[in-house]
């Protein structure tokens, strides 16, 4: 019997280790109390890649060329899964809007509160694109849900401290800021919004 080559368990390896991270993209969010958020945009992508990459991997029928071009590419599906995952692992909640043609959005966002009131924070682009400033919205927070009107805030003292207790609270945060893969600081383009009860609910 021909013995596997190093080349051979390093891809199973890694393929293992990709279907486990595929997994976790999906899996972590059942942690979540409330209706199941399915991963979208690039978390979609991290989940879904680590599943094909992995796969193709640890597939025994697999041409040497692809399994090479899977090793080259698992970097990225790498960086996406565990950025998809950890970024669930503390308190995550939905902002449910309508996107820009229309169609329903839910947006999954990191929260603060304040003794004025729970803030998120965001690319001002993705608050216009949403239409969130003054809109009555559902929020799914800690497995209920109740009405609320995001109010814009733009002015940069708003807007840093904000974003400084975020990074406070969230572990992922200060720990993506240290290698470089989440600002420290607010950047320009960013905006808050404090999220007000609706007016009689």
């Amino acid at each position: 019997m021909t013995e596997p080559s190093s080349s051979s368990k390093v891809q199973t390896v890694v393929g293992c280790g990709l279907l486990v991270l595929g997994i976790a993209v999906f899996a972590i969010r059942f942690q979540h109390e409330g209706a199941y958020a399915m991963p979208r945009g690039a978390n979609l992508f991290g989940g879904l890649g680590a599943l094909l990459v992995g796969s193709l991997l640890v597939w025994p029928a697999s041409p040497r060329w692809l399994g090479w071009l899977a090793l080259a590419v698992s970097p990225v599906v790498v960086f996406f899964g565990l950025y998809a995952t950890m970024a669930e692992f503390e308190e995550v909640v939905s902002l449910y809007a309508t996107d820009s043609a229309g169609q329903p959005a839910e947006l999954r966002l990191w929260i603060i509160d304040r003794e004025d009131g729970a803030w998120v924070g965001m690319p001002r682009t993705k608050a216009l694109e949403h239409s969130l400033d003054g809109a009555r919205l559902e929020l799914l927070r800690r497995g209920e849900t109740r009405c609320v009107v995001p109010v814009l805030h733009e002015d940069r003292p708003t807007v840093r401290a904000i974003h400084a207790l975020k990074v406070e609270k969230y572990a992922v945060a200060r720990g993506a800021a240290a290698i470089g893969f989440y600002p420290r600081e607010a950047r320009e383009t960013s905006v808050s919004l404090r999220l007000d009860p609706c007016p009689g609910g």
